[in-house]
């Protein structure tokens, strides 16, 4: 591939891909704050990709994938060659008694593809309607919403490293899942770049209504049998009401993880503040709202000039136009020392920070 670079960036003769210079990122996270990628490329195909990856290699430039922004603070300029991943993909592999293999492209819209299943009749996904981002995204976080992750439906990852150009598959063993973690997120962090994942759908309903704001919504509605479609409604209720539009106001949805500790450390705060939502988690341990905490220490609809808590709901921090990433993550420390000074609980910052 032959690449010619000068002060306005180049462009990748004899192939569609163009890697651009200084391209700014304020429009593609959806926090909106401001940062600007030394260079940029947006990948719409495997060709594209590997021509990318080629001029990283050769110019020995770190490489950071970027799905849909939604779960990134840009608290500076990264460095290296930021990729737009945007392959499409939309493919039924099996259809048996054991449901659906759907490969879907890293690039697809999220809630854009929940759509489709439903209106298909592929069902598993209606928990997770809503959720911003996009289908190559969704196993880094292990995204999550009212009783669902990704992992319960993810059946592997094809991925490509970034040191080598292979294509390699994970299983979902392999992807190390947890809570809204995986091993993309940790110790292959930045070393591979998703290109699609193939998800195990069912065309038998068999709807998952049992966690809490969902079961109230729901019984709030009269449903008692519900259908994929009535907890997918349910759910985009419950999202819309509680959650900024980050169309309309900069946000990253939930910007601190629901902290885990042990079951005795939970029992000491119940008996201290009766009222604290408590969830069972694995091992012995349990899990607390970490939007509880946060209001408790008052800062629900909190502002710090441009950076503020949202005034509906305590976990979500906003850019009310103009804020920086160091201006939200300032805010999170005070968030985070309130905390854990009143509670002794550490919260952990959800979104990947950068810069």
């Amino acid at each position: 591939m032959a690449v010619n670079i000068d002060g306005d960036g180049c462009r990748c003769s004899n192939a569609p891909v163009e890697i651009t210079r200084d391209h700014p990122l304020r429009a593609l996270n959806t926090f909106g704050l401001p940062a600007v990628a030394p260079w940029f490329a947006r990948v719409s195909s495997p060709t594209d990709l590997r021509e990318a990856l080629d001029f990283a290699r050769g110019h020995d430039l770190p490489v950071l994938p970027l799905g849909g922004g939604s779960n990134l603070v840009l608290a500076g300029d990264p460095p290296g060659l930021v990729l737009h991943v945007a392959i499409p993909g939309f493919d039924g592999i099996e259809d048996g008694p054991q449901g659906v293999l759907l490969r879907v492209g890293a690039g697809e819209e999220w809630n854009a593809l929940v759509d489709r299943c439903l209106g298909l009749g592929l069902y598993g996904l209606e928990n997770l309607v809503l959720v911003p981002g996009t289908a190559g995204a969704a196993p880094i976080q292990n995204i999550g919403a009212y009783g669902v992750e990704a992992r319960d439906l993810l059946v592997e990852v094809e991925a490509v490293e970034v040191a080598t150009g292979r294509v390699r598959t994970f299983s979902n063993d392999e992807c190390a899942f947890g809570y809204r973690d995986s091993v993309f997120k940790g110790v292959l962090q930045d070393r591979f770049v998703i290109v699609a994942t193939t998800l195990r759908l069912s065309r038998e309903p068999s709807v998952k209504a049992s966690y809490g704001a969902l079961a109230g919504e729901l019984a709030a509605r009269g449903i008692a049998h519900p259908t994929p479609l009535d907890v997918a409604e349910a759910v985009r209720h419950l999202r819309r009401t509680r959650l900024p539009d980050p169309a309309v106001t900069g946000n990253a949805g939930s910007f601190f993880q629901n902290p885990v500790v042990d079951d005795r450390t939970a029992a000491g705060l119940r008996a201290a503040h009766p009222d604290l939502p408590t969830f069972a988690a694995d091992g012995g341990c349990t899990k607390l709202a970490a939007a509880w905490l946060i209001e408790r220490c008052g800062f629900k609809g909190a502002r710090r000039g441009a950076a503020g808590v949202h005034p509906s709901h305590a976990l979500v921090l906003v850019n009310h136009g103009g804020a920086t990433g160091r201006d939200i993550l300032a805010l999170a420390a005070e968030i985070r020392a309130a905390v854990l000074a009143r509670f002794g609980v550490v919260l952990a910052i959800e979104p990947r920070v950068i810069g």
